[in-house]
């Protein structure tokens, strides 16, 4: 992927786009030997506008190649989030028989005379891998004028029934429609308007099935949605997911109304939902999310480019104490950009005694297994000797947490600035830590992926200083692993090679 990666807050191995402004992921389809991703675009300003979808893709979700610009507005208006499906039998009849690429998506049009907007699902069609659309000439293929918020469909094909469905947010609910042909949508069921949290719009929902590790053989469906930012709320958008049965119709839910299960409990990471038809789906989904907060997406530091995607996650089920719960871990591929590592055994960390790594770098890959002494707190500080970030452990609360509040540029938002964590249970008085360390960005992964935490970070040029800490006491580092991780540009890893 070429780019200008060179910019010292533009993240080196996540996907960002050539220039300009990128949002939701839309799209996302495997076909014939390439992931495509698609999202939401504005190809002439850093900052939201006029929605288009840019497009990407990749053969290992890790080294994506830029491709031209998908679909752009219409008559019907412009083009929001979506979803794409393999029509493998050619129920449009697009296709001549042979296989081909459905996209279904939300336009989205100003009322005259108003400030409201009217939203509708339009489908365009692919002969060639993707490369180009042609829009289908009857949209838009579904609208419900009741609804202002009527956006975001996602589809899949439902084997039991044998039929298309499709999951479509609806302010503070989710429709679903069912069709044999991705043309003629029926409405079926709708969920939601008292279940799990309603603190800002519902968006990007998605539906699938998976196996359910550590259980009886079972599997459980998934319902993810998206919630838009409440400015009297301090987290801002942010990701829920609902585990119940589907049949067809409906999804019950199977917690209580008042359950919320929230998919990472970072500040960035929105909109996330995962790739269809892709290999392996009967056993685990590969999700990736806009790795931003709607709260300051328009004001975040960078130049010439805005918004990035989280690496790409693969989705499992597993059984805990407490119920099934998502699981998420990196796609394998990713660990190729290691560089030569080092490693600490069995060391004790105290007030008197921290542990100095040094000059670490931007980009790195950090593995640490802490058992729990008799600190009161302990973790990482991540760009130390300035502008630090610090991933930390709360013994006393049982809580994981960043703290970004002197994570270097800060200004240009008041609530960017911020503490924030989620409960982790040690198990065996074992805390285990993956963290992912971007130039403006860390990706947490605690007890192998049962708590996941996504943060952008802006830190002040100079400082990639790496020390491990402790507070109250002493806690025992069992095992830490840091491996720096090369650029996927390829302009970056030529210059390196030649020195």
């Amino acid at each position: 992927m070429k780019t200008n990666a060179i910019h010292p807050l533009r993240p080196q191995y996540h996907f960002t786009p050539e220039a300009n402004w990128l949002n939701d992921p839309n799209g996302m389809v495997y076909f014939e030997g390439e992931y495509h991703l698609f999202y939401q675009h504005h190809p002439d300003s850093s900052v939201w506008g006029p929605m288009h979808w840019g497009h990407a893709v990749s053969k290992d979700l890790v080294h994506w190649e830029h491709l031209p610009i998908a679909l752009y507005p219409d008559h019907n208006g412009t083009i929001f989030s979506g979803s794409a499906v393999v029509d493998s039998n050619d129920t449009s009849g697009f296709f001549g028989g042979e296989p081909g690429l459905v996209a279904v998506y939300t336009q989205t049009e100003m009322i005259p005379g108003s400030d409201a907007s009217k939203q509708r699902q339009s489908i365009a069609y692919s002969k060639d891998k993707g490369r180009t659309w042609i829009p289908y000439p009857g949209n838009p293929v579904l609208e419900d004028e009741r609804y202002p918020d009527f956006r975001d469909p996602k589809v899949f094909w439902h084997e039991q029934t044998e039929q298309w469905i499709m999951v479509l947010a609806a302010g503070d609910r989710l429709f679903l429609y069912r069709s044999p042909n991705l043309i003629d949508w029926t409405f079926a069921s709708e969920f939601g308007a008292e279940e799990g949290s309603h603190d800002g719009v519902w968006e990007c929902p998605d539906l699938f099935e998976l196996p359910v590790e550590g259980g009886d053989g079972a599997s459980k469906w998934v319902l993810i949605v998206s919630i838009g930012d409440n400015p009297s709320c301090p987290e801002g958008s942010r990701t829920q997911y609902f585990i119940g049965e589907f049949d067809g119709l409906s999804f019950t839910n199977e917690h209580s109304a008042d359950t919320v299960l929230w998919l990472d409990y970072g500040r960035d990471n929105y909109a996330g939902v995962t790739w269809s038809d892709a290999p392996g789906t009967e056993s685990e989904r590969l999700l990736i999310g806009w790795m931003n907060n709607w709260k300051y997406a328009n004001q975040i530091p960078t130049v010439g480019w805005r918004g990035a995607m989280t690496l790409t996650r693969k989705l499992t089920l597993r059984q805990e104490r407490e119920g099934v719960r998502l699981v998420q871990q990196l796609v394998d591929a990713i660990r190729q950009l290691r560089l030569s590592g080092s490693q600490w055994k069995d060391e004790r960390i105290n007030e008197s005694r921290d542990l100095i790594v040094g000059q670490c770098g931007r980009q790195l890959e950090l593995e640490a297994e802490f058992e729990l002494g008799t600190a009161a707190e302990f973790g990482i500080k991540l760009h130390a000797g300035g502008g630090q970030t610090v991933v930390g452990y709360d013994v006393r609360t049982g809580q994981l947490f960043i703290d970004r509040t002197e994570s270097g540029i800060l200004d240009f938002h008041a609530e960017f600035g911020c503490r924030h964590g989620a409960p982790l249970e040690a198990k065996d008085r074992l805390i285990k830590l993956t963290l992912w360390l971007d130039r403006s960005s860390l990706e947490v992964f605690a007890n192998d992926g049962g708590l996941v935490m996504t943060d952008q970070l802006f830190p002040l040029e100079g400082e990639d200083g790496l020390e491990l800490y402790a507070v109250g006491g002493d806690v025992h580092l069992r095992s830490l692993r840091l491996y720096p991780l090369q650029s996927i540009y390829a302009t970056v890893a030529a210059e390196a090679a030649h020195g």
